[in-house]
């Protein structure tokens, strides 16, 4: 194994007994010569994201026992975007580990979000292949734990907003009704409400239906306080 990789080996806190998976990871299909045959490169990025989107799907359900699964998932999707994992690839270096085509612009293509989010997804899966699932998830957490608890976004949908305020009270999902829709056909005004249980009618105003919607739900947000 040549001194790049035994670094990396470092980095990951991992010695491979299979130092086969580790070259194999760092080694993309563009520079492999072996026909038609199945990339080993973009196998393990099959497996590496299955990996990591279990090991961070259960961290998730334990550390937020209260969530509900519309939240778990937007902080499932947050933690496992090619930005997370280009975030993780550039901490570990990764980009100098790389076996990319010769003559291709080695500063673009090191630093280009999806090669090095696969690459990235590779390794999990070369760790999971030599170390099994505890060797995989201790990287995992090693790497992803500033950002688990990391504050959501607000979404810029009230609609999704408001649904998922339903189902942490326990709630029915809200209910939309077009309750009157006038003006030409070049510029229609929808009107619309929305009807949470337990509370009070709330109604909206749109040129389409879907923003008459999205008007409602922010307008039962704002008066409940339940966007705060």
């Amino acid at each position: 194994m040549n001194r790049s990789v035994t670094s990396l080996e470092g980095r990951l806190d991992h010695r491979f007994t299979q130092p086969r998976l580790l070259d194999e990871a760092l080694t993309h299909p563009s520079v492999e010569r072996g026909g038609p045959s199945a990339s080993p490169y973009e196998r393990l990025e099959f497996l590496g994201d299955r990996v990591l989107g279990l090991v961070i799907a259960g961290w998730l359900y334990a550390r937020f026992p209260a969530a509900r699964e519309g939240e778990l998932a937007r902080r499932h999707a947050a933690l496992v975007n090619r930005d997370a994992l280009r975030a993780v690839a550039l901490a570990l270096n990764l980009q100098d580990d790389l076996r990319l085509p010769r003559g291709e612009d080695v500063l673009d293509s090191r630093a280009n979000l999806s090669v090095l989010s696969d690459a990235l997804e590779a390794v999990i899966g070369a760790l999971y292949l030599d170390g099994g699932l505890a060797v995989a998830e201790r990287f995992i957490r090693r790497f992803w734990e500033g950002t688990l608890d990391a504050p959501l976004e607000s979404t810029d949908d009230p609609k999704t907003t408001l649904q998922e305020w339903a189902q942490g009270q326990g709630l029915p999902l809200p209910a939309y009704r077009v309750v009157a829709h006038a003006g030409p056909a070049h510029a229609p005004l929808f009107r619309v409400e929305v009807r949470v249980q337990g509370f009070e009618v709330t109604e909206g105003e749109g040129p389409s239906k879907r923003a008459a919607e999205k008007a409602a739900a922010t307008a039962f947000l704002t008066r409940t306080g339940s966007n705060a």
